[in-house]
């Protein structure tokens, strides 16, 4: 049977020698437009979403499980459908693919929009919304990649008993996908448009998904020379539960370093717009080397580069050690291509034949998803920092080739013991003779990473080794002036003091988001880009003498600066979407300003600004405050033409409105221009260039928006003022925004 088999498939060959290039380059097309469309469709939902329900994490992480249980629910299917007959998976894959087509172009009917829930919890309307608008459509998306390779399989040519290398094609799309959106399509097309565009490139995949069922009937590969499916797939063996274990944890480890490594950049080294559209692409990139025909980097050579590099990253990661940002960006990036690259090319070395390919697929996914659910969702809860991250990379050495299948004695676990032993002596005589010296910390690490890796051949013993080292080198005291670390879904908070404690200052992952002194007589005034004689002390003096109401609305609480501008006869509202910052905001050790300068009656409502504010009484503001853009990840949602017309609902005759647009890398100026010009309302832009360490004063940039050009008051004639002009390149809505246009290319 093994020789009919073989005679078949030569016949084949032989007989229709075009059809090996041009059948791998259909099925290689179907699944990069497949790929690309499932990862796009994701992004632009979620953008008709934002402005209707926030950015709450019960928004976020209903669209995140969402997504990752209809993408295993497409796995399950290809896996059950694979089993029946070619003609059957033929017809149920196109009806499921025409009948998705009631969802096209995908959008926000009247009936999604004017169900909005406007006090109970969104969680059961969103997912009937997804369900409703992309449901289907996503479902039978995702069916396709481990559908389309079993099909291929199933054609009788040379390359087909090992479809795998068709994988590579499928991430590529999806790169492409990460790439165009944000660089293509988002800064030129609006919401309707990239929902048309989508439309089109569906209607295209179908298209290519019959031609592909038309080759796989064709080609009829049950019934040539008799041979069975099982020969036609080959001869492997039924996966083992411990294959699908190990299957599951070596996609779950670069999954969940993907995650770790981008909120490990953006909270510790530096916070750039797109900055996670990098570990991304790497991943992807990973994907594609791994499962290409041709190796490029043999998995023996990453063996070896792995532990090196980890040692590296872990000596550097835990020493503290002050280098240049772009430098710990590479080495970062470096050890998650390395590390991702050698757990996908193991994976791909222990692909099943084809007969078990969906299956294959399906347990893969899962651990991607796992990984995901890890980050996203269980280590914001479990730990107060990304210690997930570190955890993970031990994890990628203990999963190469020898780690779990090492038979270890009990004498083997005497070198870990040894090396945590030898830590905590180093640490001992460290803090006794260089107490809080940064290069006793070193010494502490060096060492013991120096003996650990020697031990690298061995996985198991190499990582708890290492372990060994991190946790001994714990107990080395070293000068910590962070006085509190929180974590949650927005992020990671800290407060910190300077050397003499005469300052604290609330970060929000690598941004400065307030500081106070400590000092009695110093303790209530504004700092840092709130001082009284900056932009915002300007603002205040023109509020307080025009006729506008004294009712103030802050968008942002950060330390709670602001409000020490406040004189008794005005009510203050601040709107805080993160509960922790106001946790920390009142907690007397760490800042002031709400709990003892404030001179005025408040009150903090919580939840994304844009919806609370549509509880407020229409004109009800004479001043309001959108302070939310001094991080580098701005809410657009909340600097939108739909945005505007909802403060300017809000605000009151001859009331101002305040962008506070500080930003290391964004230059919003244009933007908040054009929003201005689109209502026919004047803007005045306020620059600060003051830094002064002694009297805490930062540089910032704010634009004051008014009706009238006379509401604008004296500081539209000071030095740091100049009127903004619209040139309407730059107006931004909630079905268009570009934050490219505004990036300080530098």
């Amino acid at each position: 049977m093994v020789m009919a088999v073989d005679k078949g498939a030569s016949l084949i060959t032989r007989s229709d020698r075009w059809t090996q290039p041009a059948v791998t380059a259909l099925f290689g097309l179907t699944l990069f437009l497949s790929a690309g469309l499932l990862f796009s469709v994701q992004p632009m939902v979620a953008k008709m979403l934002l402005p209707l329900l926030g950015g709450t994490p019960a928004v976020w992480n209903t669209c995140m499980v969402f997504f990752q249980a209809l993408l295993l629910a497409g796995y399950g299917y290809a896996m059950f459908i694979s089993r029946r007959s070619a003609g059957q998976q033929i017809i149920l894959q196109l009806v499921l693919l025409l009948l998705a087509c009631v969802s096209l172009p995908i959008g926000l009917s009247a009936l999604w929009l004017n169900s909005v829930p406007s006090s109970s919890n969104p969680a059961f309307w969103l997912l009937a919304c997804l369900a409703g608008t992309v449901g289907l459509p996503f479902f039978i998306i995702s069916s396709n990649g481990p559908l389309l390779q079993k099909w291929f399989s199933n054609t009788g040519l040379r390359s087909a008993t090992d479809p795998y290398f068709l994988y590579s094609a499928s991430n590529a799309g999806s790169f492409v996908a990460l790439l165009s959106y944000p660089v293509l399509l988002e800064p030129n097309f609006n919401l309707q448009l990239q929902s048309r565009i989508w439309a089109i490139g569906y209607l295209l995949l179908i298209c290519l998904i019959a031609v592909c069922a038309f080759v796989l009937w064709r080609s009829r590969v049950r019934t040539i020379e008799g041979a069975s499916d099982d020969e036609l797939a080959g001869f492997d063996d039924v996966p083992t539960t411990g294959k699908r274990i190990l299957w599951i944890a070596l996609a779950f480890v670069p999954s969940s370093l993907m995650l770790g490594v981008t909120n490990y950049l953006t909270t510790d080294i530096a916070s750039l717009p797109l900055l996670w559209v990098v570990p991304l692409a790497i991943y992807l990139f990973t994907l594609v080397l791994s499962f290409s025909r041709r190796q490029v980097i043999s998995l023996r050579s990453l063996t070896i580069v792995l532990p090196a590099i980890t040692v590296l990253f872990l000596f550097v990661y835990f020493s503290r050690i002050s280098i240049e940002p772009s430098w710990m960006l590479a080495l970062s990036l470096i050890y998650f291509f390395v590390a991702a690259l050698t757990c996908h090319t193991r994976v791909a070395a222990l692909r099943p034949g084809a007969k078990h390919l969906t299956e294959f697929y399906l347990w893969f996914s899962l651990g991607g998803v796992l990984g995901g659910i890890f980050n996203a969702l269980l280590a914001t809860i479990i730990f107060s920092s990304v210690v997930e991250y570190p955890l993970i990379v031990l994890l990628a050495c203990l999963l190469l080739p020898g780690g779990l299948e090492d038979k270890l004695r009990w004498k083997d676990y005497a070198k870990p013991l040894i090396i945590l032993i030898g830590t905590l002596v180093l640490a001992i005589g460290v803090n006794n003779l260089a107490p809080k010296s940064l290069s006793g910390l070193l010494v502490v690490l060096a060492l013991p990473m120096i003996v650990a890796y020697i031990s690298r051949r061995r996985p198991l013993i190499f990582v708890l080794s290492l372990a060994a080292v991190i946790a001994g080198s714990a107990f080395v005291s070293v000068d910590n002036r962070t006085l509190h670390v929180e974590r949650n879904f927005f992020g990671v908070l800290r407060v910190t003091s300077n050397a003499d404690d005469s300052v604290h200052a609330i970060f929000h992952d690598s941004t400065i988001h307030g500081r106070q002194f400590t000092a009695q007589e110093r303790r209530c005034d504004p700092i840092s880009y709130f001082h009284r004689e900056g932009p915002l002390g300007h603002v205040f003096t023109a509020f307080r003498a025009s006729p506008a109401p004294k009712n103030v609305a802050v968008v942002g609480l950060g330390a709670g600066a602001i409000i020490a501008h406040a004189l008794p006869a005005e009510h203050w509202t601040y709107y805080e979407i993160n509960p922790a910052v106001v946790e920390i905001a009142r907690d007397s050790r760490y800042f002031n300003y709400v709990g003892e300068c404030a001179q005025v009656p408040f009150n903090v409502v919580l939840g994304d600004a844009r919806l609370r504010l549509r509880e407020a009484t229409d004109a009800t503001y004479g001043l309001i405050v959108i302070d939310a853009f001094s991080s580098d990840a701005i809410p657009v949602h909340l600097i939108t033409q739909e945005a505007l017309d909802l403060y300017l609902s809000k605000l009151g005759p001859g009331g101002l409105l305040i962008f506070h647009v500080s930003n290391r890398n964004l230059d919003l100026r244009p933007v908040v221009a054009d929003l201005a010009g689109s209502r026919d309302l004047t803007s005045v832009y306020l620059g600060d260039e003051t830094l002064d360490a002694v009297k805490g004063r930062d540089p910032s940039a704010w634009v004051v928006m008014t009706r009238k050009q006379d509401d604008t008051g004296a500081f539209a004639k000071t030095p740091i003022a100049y009127p903004l002009i619209a040139d309407g390149k730059h107006l931004w809505t909630d079905d268009f925004s570009n934050i490219l246009s505004v990036f300080r290319w530098r």
